[in-house]
């Protein structure tokens, strides 16, 4: 990739913020390349999520060894039908899989609830539903999985991190259902504002990515007006869903602070305020 495609760094924050979701492993850089970018602009915490088996145990390996990274592990929501009816067409990171069955989803969960024990996972996901790829045959998958996420969610005293795509109403119908974690976080939150109040009543953390700048996100911007100052996060989600004017250009963690600006503008607060009360409540929500 050449340096023109890679947008520049952005004028330092002045208070120190976390980036509470990321794809190192996803991303052009090195790990150690991609954490001094980001701690040049003072983002000085990253959350590691995995979205399967091998990503999640490189996100907790990868925790383990930068004391500046914290870990979430999971099996994404599209992972789990991947899983259970196999994955003939092979568009995953791990190419054509065939069939697994309950037996390969429980074997996969054991694992994941096995690094969820270890100290430097600080989260259980990204989990939840998808409805964007999943067709009704999938959606049981998901749902089982879902729900045994949550469980081992809060056997181990973890956050959970939900990633919901066209599925608003299911994914808080299970956590009803099943009983959310004490803490719970909304990645990439894709609601509107009257589901941002029901969030904000629950006591759920919503954690907003670059996509809160793109001007077709006027919906994201209400919800991000009316949630708490105390239940909002920031979050790169990269290297996917880098904020304007760069949209369309690989993210990174050290693009934090555009997002974060455009934030405090829509909260009508200044970006020193918004920077303390998100480093604090990211520490709160991950328990670090």
């Amino acid at each position: 990739m050449s340096s023109k495609d890679t947008p520049p760094l952005p004028e330092p924050l002045r208070v120190p913020v976390a980036d509470s979701h990321t794809h190192l492993d996803m991303q052009d850089a090195t790990v150690e390349e991609g954490l001094a970018r980001a701690a040049a602009v003072n983002v000085t915490t990253v959350i590691q999520v995995g979205c399967d088996v091998k990503g999640s145990r490189w996100a907790a390996e990868t925790a383990a060894a930068h004391p500046s990274v914290y870990a979430a592990v999971a099996l994404h929501p599209n992972e789990a039908p991947r899983i259970v009816h196999g994955d003939p067409d092979g568009w995953s990171r791990q190419g054509g899989r065939e069939p697994g069955g309950k037996a390969a989803l429980d074997e996969a969960l054991a694992e994941i609830d096995r690094l969820a024990a270890l100290d430097q996972v600080r989260g259980v996901g990204e989990t939840g539903l998808d409805y964007f790829r999943t067709g009704p045959e999938g959606m049981a998958a998901q749902e089982e999985s879902f729900r045994a996420h949550i469980e081992i969610a809060k056997r181990h005293g973890k956050a959970l991190v939900i990633h919901d795509r066209e599925a608003h109403a299911d994914v808080l119908r299970v956590l009803a259902d099943a009983g959310a974690p004490e803490r719970t976080v909304f990645h990439c939150y894709s609601g509107d504002d009257e589901m941002a109040r029901i969030c904000a009543d629950a006591g759920y953390f919503m954690s907003f990515a670059g996509n809160v700048t793109f001007k077709n996100a006027q919906p994201l911007r209400d919800a991000l007006s009316v949630a708490p100052i105390e239940l909002i996060l920031v979050e790169t989600d990269a290297p996917f869903l880098t904020p304007a004017p760069y949209r369309g250009r690989p993210n990174a963690p050290y693009l934090i602070p555009v997002t974060l600006r455009a934030m405090a503008e829509v909260k009508g607060v200044d970006e020193d305020t918004l920077a303390s009360a998100i480093n604090e409540n990211t520490a709160r929500a991950f328990d670090y």
